[in-house]
C-alpha cells in the first residue's frame, strides 16, 4: 500500500483561520493555499499507509481523555535565526496542546516519534520567505487576537501535490479531567520546559527552534 504523510493538528477557526492563511498569502509564502491555519500537534509523519485503522483508533483514543479548553492567540514571535518562521504566539491553551502531543506521540503507540526540538505550540503565519516580508509579517500581526474553545483535533493527510486535506476530525470527551491541566502544568510552565526560554524575551521578538517545520 506504500506510505502516506500525516499530521495533527487543532485547526484555527473561522473567522480567524481564513484571515490568517490569506494574511500568509499577502505576505508572500507559497505554502499558505496548501496549509489549513493550525497549531501543530504531531509534525509532518510518514507511516504505512495499512496502519492507518490502528492510528485513528489512536488518536479517537487520545481524543476521548480530552476536554474542551480555551485558546488564546496574541502577538507575533519568530524563531530566527534559527528557523525561518513568523508566527501567532498561542498564550492559553499551550498546557493542554502539550498534554495532547505528548500522548499522540505515545512509546507505546502507532505514533511514536522524537521532535527535534522542544514542544512549542504556535501558529505559523510566515516561512521561508524574503526576510523583509517576514518582518512585515511580524509588524503587522503584533497586534493580533483571537480567542475561541477549542472542542477537538483533526487528522491530516498530505497530497503529492503538496496540499495537506482533512482525513478525520476527533471531537473531545465532555467529561472534565483533572490530570489534563495539571499533568500538562500551566501554560507557563510548558514554556519553561524548554531549557532554552531562558535567556530570551517573551511574547514578540521570542527566538525559539520550533518542534515542526510549518
Amino acid at each position: 500500500m506504500g506510505t502516506v504523510t500525516l499530521g495533527v493538528s487543532i485547526a484555527i477557526p473561522e473567522p480567524y483561520g481564513s484571515f490568517l492563511q490569506k494574511r500568509r498569502e499577502g505576505f508572500g509564502d507559497p505554502h499558505a493555499h496548501g496549509i489549513p491555519t493550525h497549531v501543530t500537534l504531531l509534525p509532518p509523519t510518514e507511516v504505512d499507509a495499512s496502519s492507518l485503522p490502528v492510528i485513528e483508533e489512536h488518536l479517537a483514543e487520545v481524543a476521548a481523555l480530552g476536554r474542551p479548553f480555551p485558546m488564546r492567540l496574541s502577538g507575533t514571535g519568530t524563531f530566527r535565526p534559527l528557523s525561518p518562521v513568523v508566527f501567532v504566539n498561542v498564550v492559553e491553551g499551550s498546557a493542554a496542546c502539550s498534554w495532547l502531543q505528548k500522548r499522540i506521540r505515545d512509546a507505546a503507540g502507532p505514533l511514536a516519534r522524537e521532535l527535534q526540538f522542544p514542544y512549542h505550540p504556535h501558529v505559523t503565519v510566515a516561512h521561508g520567505i524574503p526576510e523583509e516580508a517576514m518582518d512585515r509579517a511580524f509588524e503587522e500581526l503584533a497586534d493580533y487576537e483571537a480567542a475561541w474553545t477549542s472542542a477537538g483535533f483533526a487528522l491530516y493527510e498530505q497530497g503529492a501535490d503538496g496540499v495537506w486535506r482533512l482525513d478525520r476530525e476527533y471531537p473531545f470527551g465532555t467529561e472534565a479531567r483533572a490530570d489534563v491541566g495539571t499533568e500538562a502544568g500551566t501554560d507557563a510552565e510548558v514554556d519553561a520546559q524548554d531549557p532554552r526560554q531562558a535567556a530570551l524575551p517573551r511574547q514578540t521578538g521570542v527566538s525559539r527552534p520550533p518542534a515542526t517545520s510549518r
